[in-house]
């Protein structure tokens, strides 16, 4: 399993990259290759969890990124969730790959001082016991994570067999956390895996979260070409019921 936040196949190697290179989050050049080596990266897992991949703009040369990484990265399934939009220019979504077909995707808007966020929730098994995986982007300000956070705890309250993963732009142990792991069957993770910025890591930010039902194992922090974020890894064991159809 996989979580990566491509940031649209941007490259940022330093903080002043975001002034001097500016141009990369509006313009095409120099994505196809990003694409590429995301896509290498995410073949040899069997979920992938994308944030920040443009749907089809002009700085993706109107290319949906989640469908190429797909093909690329040869998975049969995938599907997306496009969030936010600045005109024709640049668009992002919430993206998920598969190798196994999924029952069901729901799209759900979160809440929050300015919108477009939101969580992309498939399940993969049937029943209550059934597999859930939930792909989200939070919010910068602590107040809407907050109220995003209670969304999610909603959401998933009532499923022993989930996933929760994503770019949640805060560590694990910030307050507002807490409302996820009351509410759910969320665990905190059991060690922080630094993932931001991806050229000197000191924080932990992007997670993959688990019920207590299931175990991750080899949790690991890995370049997803030249994103500002690390992708983070795990090798997930998982019930055989919770994936019986």
């Amino acid at each position: 399993m996989l979580s990566a936040n491509i940031q649209a196949g941007s490259s940022t190697r330093r903080y002043s990259d975001y002034a001097t290179r500016s141009w990369s989050h509006v313009l095409p050049a120099g994505k196809r290759t990003a694409l590429d080596t995301i896509a290498t990266l995410a073949g040899s897992h069997d979920i992938v969890g994308l944030q920040e991949a443009d749907p089809g703009s002009w700085r993706s040369g109107f290319t949906n990124q989640t469908h190429y990484l797909a093909e690329r990265g040869g998975f049969e399934y995938w599907t997306h969730q496009p969030n936010r939009r600045v005109g024709a220019v640049a668009s992002s979504a919430n993206g998920l790959l598969s190798r196994l077909e999924p029952i069901e995707v729901i799209n759900h808007a979160l809440p929050g001082r300015i919108s477009g966020r939101g969580v992309l929730l498939s399940r993969f098994g049937e029943g209550d016991e059934g597999l859930v995986v939930a792909v989200a982007h939070l919010s910068l300000g602590a107040q809407s994570r907050h109220s995003q956070l209670s969304f999610i705890a909603e959401v998933l309250a009532d499923h022993p067999n989930a996933v929760l993963m994503g770019d949640f732009n805060c560590t694990s142990d910030r307050p507002e956390m807490s409302v996820l792991y009351r509410g759910t069957g969320l665990q905190p993770p059991s060690c922080a895996v630094h993932t931001f910025p991806s050229w000197r890591p000191q924080k932990a930010i992007d997670h993959i979260l688990v019920t207590g039902n299931l175990k991750c194992v080899d949790m690991k922090a890995l370049p997803a070409a030249f994103s500002d974020h690390l992708a983070l890894s795990t090798q997930l064991q998982v019930p055989e019921a919770a994936l019986r159809r």
